[in-house]
């Protein structure tokens, strides 16, 4: 049903508890689900990193944290996203304490940044329409295609990917697709 996709969440889209709707993505057959409540303070932001980890754990889903490292380092968890000034900011050796190193890029200069410090991952965006940035246009397939082309690492697409439009996104060379919308709402 979600193969190639990565879930992102948002809680204030959710119909339910957050933590309800953790257990039923690690039931989907999800690649990976980013934490990424962006209005949580670092302490809030861990309290429920905890209780994700502790959700995912039974079904082996990767959990990617977003933002806060020190909150990823303190719960050994290896696989954190970040936007491109945190990322530029935290400096090398990321790559001790993390194996997975996303980072969100918009232009081929953020993708080539991004890669210039470690990142193993990226997030290009935002590709379709969406309600996430209603009243942008998406930077399309051609957009995708060459953040694709000049990176060695893989690409995920996110801003308006669904399960529909998956197809064509992998031809434009991403590894997969990331969904927030759907994600929450199902």
């Amino acid at each position: 049903m979600y193969s190639h996709m990565i879930a992102v969440t948002d809680r204030k889209l959710c119909p339910r508890p957050l933590t309800e709707q953790l257990e039923r993505l690690a039931a989907t057959d999800v690649e990976a689900i980013v934490l990424r409540e962006k209005d949580l303070d670092e302490a809030a932001y861990r309290k429920l990193a905890e209780e994700a980890l502790e959700i995912l754990a039974p079904y082996g889903k990767r959990l990617v944290l977003h933002t806060y490292l020190e909150t990823a380092r303190a719960l050994s968890c290896r696989s954190i996203h970040l936007p491109l000034p945190v990322l530029e900011k935290a400096g090398p050796g990321l790559a001790a304490d993390f194996d997975w190193i996303g980072a969100s890029v918009h232009s081929i200069d953020e993708a080539r940044r991004a890669l210039a410090c470690g990142a193993n991952h990226l997030t290009a965006g935002h590709i379709f329409e969406t309600d996430c940035k209603k009243g942008l246009p998406g930077r399309g397939l051609d957009f995708l295609r060459e953040i694709c082309a000049a990176s060695p690492v893989p690409v995920y697409a996110i801003g308006g990917v669904t399960k529909d439009n998956l197809p064509v996104v992998m031809a434009a060379g991403a590894a997969g697709g990331c969904m927030m919308s759907a994600a929450m709402r199902f």
